[in-house]
């Protein structure tokens, strides 16, 4: 499985890698996140607990960075494994900034095996990306409401700690799992279903969604 992609933050540099290298922003923003926390200087243990099309399961593993040169580039590798299977891997990231935002690239090849690997490659890439890309969208809005400035009470500025003190991380979920499968089947939408057919299969779709409710409300009038 490969992954590639970029994105783009408004927001400098050295802002984003702060964020990519905070254990607790991270725990924040990646779907399906039960645990993240830092164990050496640069590697970090989690659980996920995560849905790829009919597989669900929890993988709990190790997150290790290498080749760090702030706020440049990073490699990560990554070893997973739960009941589903395992996801094994790493890649290369870069940051690169451009008029005060920040591009991130991310590139990055993956290993796959168990039953999570049955539900086929080219739906388990398109389901990479969309978690990817949920994923950043959290960390894009975590960024934006933490440069916002924050209001400080005349009792607070008066203690000493009180300038040094971190900024507390703003209080920003990753997607729940709904959001989550919502997203994936929109991008699954976009990339199987080609452009002239989507009104059409959008029409079919609605229609369906009608219909189901309609059979709900008839099973729930039903029951009263």
């Amino acid at each position: 499985m490969e992954l590639a992609g970029s994105y783009t933050f408004d927001a400098p540099r050295e802002v984003v890698w702060k964020a990519l290298m905070d254990p607790e922003i991270l725990a924040r923003i990646l779907p399906g996140c039960e645990r993240l926390e830092r164990v050496a200087e640069n590697e970090f243990k989690g659980t996920l607990n995560v849905r790829v099309g009919p597989v669900q399961g929890r993988f709990s593993g190790t997150v290790t960075l290498s080749d760090l040169a702030e706020p440049e580039r990073f490699h990560m590798d990554v070893d997973g494994r739960g009941a589903a299977g395992f996801v094994r891997g790493g890649g290369e990231a870069t940051l690169q900034e451009v008029d005060g935002k920040t591009v991130l690239e991310y590139s990055g090849e993956a290993q796959v095996g168990g039953r999570i690997a049955s539900v086929g490659q080219r739906l388990l890439d398109t389901t990479a990306r969309s978690i990817t890309r949920q994923g950043l969208e959290s960390l894009d809005r975590i960024i934006q409401a933490g440069m916002q400035p924050q209001p400080v009470s005349q009792s607070r500025a008066a203690e000493p700690e009180a300038a040094s003190a971190p900024p507390p991380i703003p209080e920003i979920q990753p997607p729940s799992e709904l959001e989550l499968a919502l997203g994936v089947l929109r991008d699954i939408f976009e990339e199987y279903v080609p452009e002239e057919q989507r009104p059409f299969v959008k029409g079919v779709m609605a229609t369906l969604a009608v219909v189901f409710v309609l059979w709900l409300l008839g099973r729930l009038g039903r029951r009263d």
